[in-house]
């Protein structure tokens, strides 16, 4: 049997700051034999026939931005899409605001925070053996969820903080997985990250990912 096929769809819009798309492709990569990836603003698509699993990429972009950003309405089709066909679909970050967006939630403009936060996470087979401290950089928040969607990790200033699809495979987190120690220098110098009682010590939030790839092997499995 060969093995499943993860499509990485990358959404940032600004070349400087790419190299957290190329951070979650990696570990996708290190996650699953066969993993893919596509610029989404740059008119690339994933051809789902093709795929077992989606991961939806960060963004410095908003969803909001769709008047001035075409390629964000078309994302938010892929997503109905997906979820029709039944693939399992991790978003992240701004992959997590236009999966809920796209199901009809509210995403909105807030305070830009960027360090270690302590999340509080649900039985999920997405958190298993996860850390609760988690790595986040964003300045947009998801304040309703969309249709179909239920929180499964709050933070303080953060109910939705992750969420699932109560009936298709779709999980979204608005933490960065992929973000490691690495990456402190270019978090700091983009995104004002700070660290106090917390820090990349506490964080393995890359586990995250390899569940999802277990996730994706067991519904390929299951077919």
């Amino acid at each position: 049997m060969s093995s499943p096929t993860i499509t990485v769809v990358r959404n940032e819009v600004d070349p400087d700051c790419e190299y957290h798309c190329d951070a979650l492709a990696g570990v996708v990569s290190d996650a699953a034999a066969d993993a893919r990836a596509v610029d989404y603003p740059a008119g690339e698509r994933p051809a789902l026939e093709e795929t077992d699993g989606v991961v939806i990429t960060g963004s410095t972009a908003g969803v909001y931005e769709v008047d001035d950003r075409p390629w964000i309405a078309d994302q938010k089709r892929l997503v109905r899409e997906l979820i029709d066909r039944e693939i399992p679909t991790l978003g992240v970050c701004f992959g997590h605001q236009i999966a809920n967006a796209a199901l009809g939630g509210t995403v909105e403009r807030a305070e830009t925070i960027a360090r270690p936060v302590d999340a509080d996470l649900a039985d999920d087979p997405l958190f298993d053996g996860v850390s609760s401290v988690v790595p986040v950089a964003h300045g947009d928040v998801v304040t309703e969820p969309g249709d179909g969607m239920g929180a499964i990790a709050s933070a303080d200033y953060y109910p939705a903080f992750a969420t699932r699809h109560r009936t298709a495979p779709l999980w979204t987190v608005q933490f960065h997985p992929e973000f490691t120690a690495a990456l402190r220098e270019r978090l700091e110098a983009d995104f004002g990250w700070t660290e106090a009682e917390r820090g990349f010590g506490d964080v393995n939030a890359t586990r995250v990912v390899e569940n999802f790839a277990s996730i994706v092997d067991d519904a390929t499995a299951a077919e």
